[in-house]
């Protein structure tokens, strides 16, 4: 089985955010960077566990400048045999799909594995668009995959129940929490790493469709107000002229 982790590299959940450059940037300085959890946790393990039950290989693929390679090195830590990083620094989602796709259109993977979304913008498009580039099937937010032949069982959760789909390969599959267990890179991976390929390929000629014309953070949080118990009605009043959630 041949198989492709899309990877991107994302801040640290504990990073403090500030932009730049009139807020129309984000600040990397001093930030510590790390594979986007649902790439890492989920969408890489599986392919780790289904390429070590059935044979084949796991390509890892990011989007973006020589400062992802360190990011890029973990995930050939964890397991993957080979890495691609497409030198490009993209504007929006569908560029990141786009020069996904001119890489992956002649390379006949059997899966496409990404993570539901990213921690940082949680835009959940990429996946979804490099589908339709490649004319492949894509399900979002799954929990369980199972391959047996070129048929994928897949498992989601919904809305009063789970949703279990039969899809033939190949397909683009956006991976979500159950679908596969934390693996922490031991030292034999870490070392193995430093040789494993890591292929850096020129950007495709494709064309942004957007561009940020700001950030701006969310308004600091207020101190906490106590309404006696007594005064039922002016918390009510307050939840609806100040909170304007009632």
């Amino acid at each position: 089985m041949k198989i492709l982790v899309l990877i991107s590299q994302v801040p640290d959940t504990t990073a403090r955010i500030s932009f730049k450059d009139n807020n129309t940037a984000y600040d990397g300085n001093g930030v510590t960077w790390i594979v986007n959890p649902y790439d890492e946790w989920y969408a890489l393990v599986r392919g780790l566990e289904l390429k070590e039950a059935q044979g084949g290989t796991v390509t890892s693929i990011t989007v973006g400048g020589a400062d992802n390679d360190a990011t890029i090195r973990k995930a050939l830590a964890i397991g993957a045999d080979d890495a691609v990083r497409i030198d490009a620094q993209p504007n929006d989602a569908f560029e990141v799909a786009e020069q996904i796709a001119v890489y992956a259109k002649d390379k006949n993977f059997d899966l496409i594995l990404c993570g539901k979304e990213t921690i940082d913008h949680n835009g959940a498009q990429v996946g979804a668009m490099l589908a339709e580039l490649l004319d492949m099937p894509y399900l979002p937010v799954v929990g369980k995959l199972d391959v047996s032949g070129n048929t994928a069982t897949l498992e989601s959760d919904v809305r009063g129940g789970v949703e279990v789909a039969e899809v033939a390969l190949p397909m683009v599959i956006g991976c979500a929490k159950g679908m596969a267990e934390q693996r922490i890179p031991n030292m034999r991976g870490i070392m193995a790493a430093r040789t494993k390929p890591l292929n850096v390929l020129p950007a495709a000629p494709v064309e942004s469709i957007a561009r940020t014309a700001s950030f701006e953070l969310p308004p600091p949080k207020q101190a906490c107000r106590m309404i006696p118990a007594e005064e039922a009605g002016k918390l009510i009043e307050l939840l609806h002229t100040e909170a304007k959630v009632i």
